[in-house]
């Protein structure tokens, strides 16, 4: 019973395990209980282990990298076409350990435990904007409903409540005006909170050599570039700098046969939160530099001929590859660099 590979379908207290042999055929397929996991694998040969890139998979991955065993991680939906009938916690297993043996496979890095710290710190601040935004359209709303608007952005919700609770000319009744009051504080409660997640993230910024390279790229500051070093982990697993950007979701998508080649709009695959950094980063571009006449031929000629939403993607789309090449080769970001020049 010589085993080469082992696919894990991961779950929260039972896991399915199926593995193989070095002729592909099936040795066992079980269900393993989280508490003997560590110890099941200890006594096993080293193996090539796939599993599906879940909730837990990276905290998996390196307990079993750290027990000898070569652990590899896959995107979900490119288990899915191995799955051979109706779904089930036996047939993910066997699907995983078919899928992590194909050569051509695309694999996720593994993310170390800084990494996934600081991803958390972004995954909080998000719910805090998440909240901050909708405690405020909340309180605009019914403020609205007693014919009192306050104008656009955050910041005027708490710049104008106050002064609208105070003004005794208006309709409001104390119990709504206590309501409003404690309405506010909560918001300024969610602004606190994401001043000091922040603060942490630039800290963690300023101790990161490659975010201080990747700070340098117009349209790129500390939270893009702490977002961007802790997902991509290690710029190498990509080919290129349009393998990156496709795996952000800022290439078109396709639907060509026959030769004829369709392209649509981007694809949007890939991590949401990444690509709407890179795209405000963009606009943010676009804008100070109209507003300044300070542009590059590329990007003037971009503007002449394309509307501004487009002309942003295609600056984070070159970002995306900028960023590439600077974690890949480790060179400084030149805003006049030519491949071919350097290359003489």
């Amino acid at each position: 019973m010589n085993i080469t590979t082992v696919g894990i379908d991961l779950a929260k207290n039972v896991f399915q395990v199926h593995a193989v042999n070095e002729a592909g055929r099936k040795v066992w397929n079980k269900q393993i209980r989280r508490e003997q996991m560590a110890e099941f694998f200890a006594q096993l040969p080293p193996c090539l282990i796939g599993m599906e890139a879940c909730g837990s998979a990276h905290h998996w991955a390196r307990k079993l990298t750290s027990l000898g065993h070569t652990v590899k991680l896959m995107a979900p939906q490119f288990v899915k076409p191995y799955v051979k009938t109706n779904k089930n916690d036996a047939a993910d297993a066997e699907a995983i350990c078919e899928a992590v043996a194909r050569p051509n496979m695309r694999f996720v890095p593994i993310k170390d435990i800084e990494q996934q710290s600081l991803l958390a710190l972004h995954r909080v601040r998000q719910g805090f904007v998440k909240a901050r935004t909708a405690q405020g359209n909340q309180i605009r709303g019914l403020m609205a409903e007693f014919g009192l608007i306050m104008p656009k952005g955050i910041r005027h919700v708490a710049q104008y409540l106050p002064e609208l609770l105070e003004d005794a000319s208006n309709e409001l009744t104390g119990q709504f005006r206590q309501l409003m009051e404690r309405l506010l504080q909560n918001l300024k409660e969610l602004t606190r909170q994401i001043d000091e997640t922040e603060a942490l993230i630039r800290l963690w910024h300023r101790q990161s050599p490659a975010c201080r390279q990747l700070e340098t790229i117009p349209g790129i500051g500390p939270i893009t570039a702490t977002a961007l070093v802790a997902s991509i982990a290690d710029a190498k697993s990509f080919a290129s700098g349009r393998q990156l950007a496709a795996w952000l979701g800022l290439v078109p998508r396709q639907h060509s046969s026959g030769g004829k080649q369709t392209l649509l709009g981007i694809s949007k695959r890939g991590d949401a939160y990444l690509r709407t950094l890179l795209i405000h980063g963009a606009r943010a571009v676009i804008c100070r530099r109209q507003k300044s006449a300070e542009q590059t031929d590329w990007l003037k000629g971009l503007l002449e001929r394309k509307k501004p939403n487009v002309a942003a993607v295609a600056l984070a789309n070159k970002n995306a590859r900028i960023v590439w090449a600077l974690l890949t080769t480790g060179r400084t970001y030149e805003a006049q660099y030519c491949a071919g020049a350097a290359a003489i």
